[in-house]
């Protein structure tokens, strides 16, 4: 992953008023975890607008869906269903020739309410006015243990003592 590519792709989406929030392994790193990650994973908010808003931000920067999945299939609920039971999707992959170090995840459902944990996400400015939302730890590790996979569970034996911090 490259730090000016995650810049690039959050200005593109703030530039596109696409309200997003980072989740999984880019958010336990800004959470004090020091692991390596691959991808950047994000919640967007699945109005149908937004979500071709988030395509094309995508897209400005030369990323595409790896399944061959429209904004406007996407964006319908329906679709997404579809998508979900009968291929198990949880999220859509995108890929970038030009920025192939840095794979991009969209969640296929909003996993919390998305305006409540978009008002309570913790806010960090990743470069001179670039500004991103990442999740609140007791929602990340809620995420992590609905998960279940082994690096989750890594993940929240490594985050539980920061959360009894900010707890106590």
């Amino acid at each position: 992953m490259r730090l000016q590519t995650v810049e690039s792709i959050v200005r593109a989406l703030n530039d596109a008023e696409v309200p997003f929030i980072v989740v999984d392994g880019l958010a336990v790193v800004a959470h004090g975890y020091g692991r390596h990650t691959q991808d950047i994973d994000l919640v967007v908010s699945l109005e149908p607008g937004r979500i071709v808003a988030a395509f094309a931000a995508l897209a400005s920067l030369g990323y595409r869906p790896i399944v061959p999945v429209a904004a406007s299939e996407f964006a319908s609920a329906e679709h997404r269903a579809r998508l979900r039971a009968d291929k198990g999707m949880t999220v859509l992959s995108f890929h970038s020739d030009e920025h192939r170090h840095t794979p991009v995840d969209v969640f296929a459902s909003e996993p919390f309410d998305f305006d409540t944990e978009y008002a309570a996400a913790m806010v960090q400015e990743i470069a001179p006015n670039v500004a991103v939302r990442i999740v609140r730890l007791q929602t990340l590790m809620r995420m992590k243990g609905d998960a279940g996979r082994p690096q989750d569970l890594a993940d929240i034996a490594e985050l539980s003592p920061r959360r009894q911090m900010d707890n106590g």
